[in-house]
């Protein structure tokens, strides 16, 4: 008898999306949130371009996970950084601006449906540090350093922080956040006022 070889070959079809900004292109991001996913977020907020742009929606939300990734850079850093792998293609270059009003344009909705559908429990029941016998053990755990720009209406709702020795530079967020003790898998988050009470 032959002996049989001891590799096997599986092949499958895979959808992935046309164009310069493919799965591919977008970098690692796209590993963690695949593109299916955002597409369907955007389309269950309502959030997805109504005409054929250079920048589309799908890129918008990418474009704000990188800015989450490389918050000391300005956004025409964190486009190099998010098309670095784009080698030998025609990639458009958006001005600050055309970048900013794409974040603008998509709007919170879509980056809320995204957290909530990827946040979740992460261990599995022999993960250490997860559980107290059968019960999950989270964390609750915030900040209120977030500094936001300083204008009329992120003061109107955030109000001004008051130290001893007078009212800080910048209007400041709360962030609040459920974390899965060992794995810190976030379960919950939401932003607030430090100012007031809620």
């Amino acid at each position: 008898m032959r002996a049989q070889s001891a590799t096997t070959t599986i092949t499958r079809a895979v959808c992935v999306a046309a164009g310069v900004f493919a799965p591919g292109p977008l970098g690692e991001l796209t590993q963690y949130l695949p593109f299916e996913l955002v597409d369907g977020v955007l389309e269950q907020t309502r959030t997805v371009q109504r005409r054929l742009r250079e920048l589309p929606s799908r890129v918008g939300v990418y474009v704000v996970l990188a800015l989450s990734l490389f918050p000391g850079l300005g956004y025409a850093r964190v486009w190099q950084k998010l098309t670095a792998g784009l080698v030998g293609m025609t990639v458009p270059t958006p001005s600050e601006k055309a970048l900013r009003d794409l974040r603008r344009r998509i709007g919170p909705a879509p980056m809320k449906a995204l957290f909530e559908g990827v946040a979740g429990p992460l261990a599995q029941p022999h993960t250490p540090g997860t559980r107290f016998g059968e019960l999950r053990t989270v964390a609750v755990d915030g900040c209120n350093s977030l500094k936001v720009p300083d204008t009329d209406r992120n003061r109107s709702w955030l109000g001004r922080i008051h130290y001893r020795m007078g009212f800080a530079g910048y209007p400041t967020l709360r962030l609040m956040t459920l974390a899965e003790t060992g794995t810190r898998g976030l379960l919950g988050a939401t932003l607030g006022s430090p100012s007031r009470p809620r």
